[in-house]
């Protein structure tokens, strides 16, 4: 292994530059957009994608708000695919560690498109059922996993690895185009022409993939298969895992944030009993996250700069933490300042523009953790085990936030809407803050001489 002639810096040492590095601008750097068509292709389709299935998401949540009234019930919606998400999750790490990586991205996005075209039938045939929708967002989520883990697996083959940084702020800038449209297109389209159209619109987008993928070349992993699919395969990538500690860190600190700083269940409650404006407020809130994402992404040429990636991925969970707690002291005033609305016709702007503030916040200080932990993944990783590490990372990433809906239901339920966010935020702080100090190397990580 190479070993970089520059020294590690302190644990207390600022957070530095990479040599050579100085000529970044402050706003997003577009080569990889130039330097691979494939890529540029990808990322588009992507996006365009990603906004339909946010669309999708918001819209479920809706739908079953609707039905049950029930907020614990929007949190099983997530919940309920956990366990398959974590199965099919590791499993579609496994076929891009042994396959074309292309035809499992192919393939996967086909079982996320039909299951989407179901769901809306479902709606146009006038259905009142919970459970199918449990069932086909679970059959959703699933290989929308596989699909992600594969396509993030595929990123270092279409790039140097100079450029993936720049290729993880791209994918934030894509991420915030898709939860800042698609939430708002569903707030209007479910208020407006109802859930019919609001999926059906999602079908028609999702072709976008299909152009984006079909376009990839072959890409099968580099030096053969060394195992097929299986529980063998499995341990392999978990006995590499095991010597990684700063990949596994990665992995932590994402779960800790997204268990119990992710308060999105929250949001068609707060629309109708705290801050008014129903759908809409349901919208403009989960869109409010990804602004950030997207801000951040934009103004993020200089993150490239940044060689001490693990202290910098503190900093912004810590950061993440502090802004979903004052989203929570948010609805704690509203709660007991008495100007909660208790109807959804009711629309409390200031308390909505403050909470949407604290979450833009947290959404730009998510990315920016993104950002280095999806670096520090595909530049420390071998290609041969690159998939199964993927695939890890995937699941954290989808089913962090699934755990996290069942801690806010149950929070939301046995207290009030504000207890969760406010108590989870400050919980991610003080968690974040002693997990890295326990594991000292992963502060110490230099991306000059990147070691799993």
């Amino acid at each position: 292994m190479h070993v970089s002639a520059h020294p590690i810096p302190s644990p207390d040492a600022p957070v530095s530059a990479a040599p050579g590095s100085g000529r970044r601008g402050l706003l997003v750097d577009l080569s990889p957009l130039r330097e691979s068509p494939a890529f540029a292709r990808l990322w588009i389709g992507g996006a365009i994608t990603g906004i339909g299935g946010q669309m999708t998401i918001v819209a479920v949540g809706l739908q079953v708000y609707d039905l049950t009234a029930s907020t614990f019930a929007v949190s099983l919606v997530g919940v309920i695919a956990l366990i398959p998400m974590i199965c099919f999750g590791l499993y579609g790490g496994m076929l891009a560690d042994a396959f074309d990586r292309r035809t499992v991205a192919l393939t996967a996005a086909v079982v996320t498109w039909v299951s989407t075209a179901i769901i809306a039938v479902l709606a146009w045939s006038g259905s009142e059922v919970v459970w199918p929708l449990y069932l086909l967002t679970t059959i959703n989520a699933v290989s929308t996993t596989i699909v992600g883990t594969t396509r993030q697996a595929i990123l270092p083959r279409l790039l140097p690895a100079r450029l993936l940084p720049s290729a993880a702020a791209l994918s934030g800038i894509a991420a915030g185009v898709m939860v800042t449209v698609g939430p708002a297109l569903a707030g209007v389209l479910v208020a407006s022409v109802g859930f019919r159209w609001t999926y059906t619109i999602d079908v028609v987008l999702f072709v976008a993939a299909f152009l984006g993928i079909a376009s990839l070349p072959k890409i099968l992993p580099e030096g053969g298969v060394s195992r097929l699919p299986g529980l063998a395969s499995l341990v392999d990538g978990w006995t590499f895992l095991r010597t990684a500690p700063n990949v596994r860190m990665t992995f932590v600190v994402d779960i800790v944030a997204m268990t119990f700083g992710n308060p999105r269940v929250l949001y068609p409650a707060v629309g109708t009993l705290l801050l008014g404006g129903g759908a809409i407020t349901v919208g403009v809130l989960t869109a409010a996250g990804a602004v950030g994402t997207l801000l951040s992404s934009l103004v993020s040429g200089r993150l490239g700069r940044i060689d001490r990636q693990g202290r910098a991925i503190e900093r912004a969970i810590i950061a993440y933490g502090l802004a979903i707690a004052c989203f929570g002291a948010v609805l704690a005033w509203v709660t007991f300042s008495g100007t909660a609305t208790h109807d959804a016709a009711d629309v409390n702007l200031p308390a909505i523009v403050i909470a949407a503030i604290a979450l833009a916040v947290a959404g730009a200080a998510d990315n920016i953790s993104s950002i280095f932990r999806m670096t520090i993944l595909q530049a420390a990783v071998p290609d041969a085990v690159r998939g199964r590490l993927q695939g890890v990372f995937t699941v954290v990433v989808t089913g962090g936030p699934r755990v996290g809906d069942l801690y806010i239901g149950l929070a939301a339920s046995a207290f009030a809407l504000w207890v969760p966010a406010l108590a989870g935020g400050l919980l991610v702080v003080v968690l974040v803050w002693t997990l890295v100090r326990v594991q000292g190397a992963f502060r110490r990580y230099d991306a000059r001489t990147p070691t799993p």
